[in-house]
């Protein structure tokens, strides 16, 4: 993982115009202009925390965090080229470790099996639901080893 870039930016627009991936997200894609402004706002925000995933020398997908209503947040997106490989477990795992903050949310779309399991191998737990899907909280004594991810 490393710091957002410019460059990153165009490949992001495009994993949120995949359709499969949309569904999975179920989060709407936003057209160019409108996803360039909703990552400049993103990149600004004195609480935010936003890093590009690369696999294999390319741009993966990319993970943030923030603070919402339900305290801080954490979200990702994965190209779908990339799903399947374990690239999200090792890339949430490793942004837990840059964020002291406990206890984590995380909200994901009831259908999107793989994602609720990233965030289960990472020690997440659901404690709830809301309209979109399960709301899971991440707490100090529940974070796995990372042996344990392995």
């Amino acid at each position: 993982m490393r710091p957002v870039a410019d460059s990153d930016l165009p490949v992001f627009f495009e994993h949120q115009r995949d359709p499969e991936g949309v569904a999975m997200a179920g989060v709407p894609s936003k057209d160019e202009e409108a996803f360039f402004a909703h990552w400049e706002k993103v990149r600004a925000r004195p609480d935010g925390i936003h890093r590009t995933i690369e696999a294999d020398g390319e741009v993966a997908g990319n993970i943030v965090s923030w603070e919402g209503d339900e305290g801080r947040l954490v979200g990702y997106w994965i190209g779908r080229e990339q799903w399947g490989r374990g690239i999200a477990t090792a890339a949430l795992s490793a942004f837990l470790e840059e964020i002291p903050e406990r206890p984590l949310h995380a909200l994901v779309h009831a259908e999107n099996a793989g994602s609720i399991r990233v965030l289960e191998k990472c020690g997440f737990v659901q404690v709830g639901e809301d309209d979109e899907g399960p709301v899971f909280r991440l707490d100090a004594a529940a974070e796995p080893s990372r042996r344990a991810l392995s």
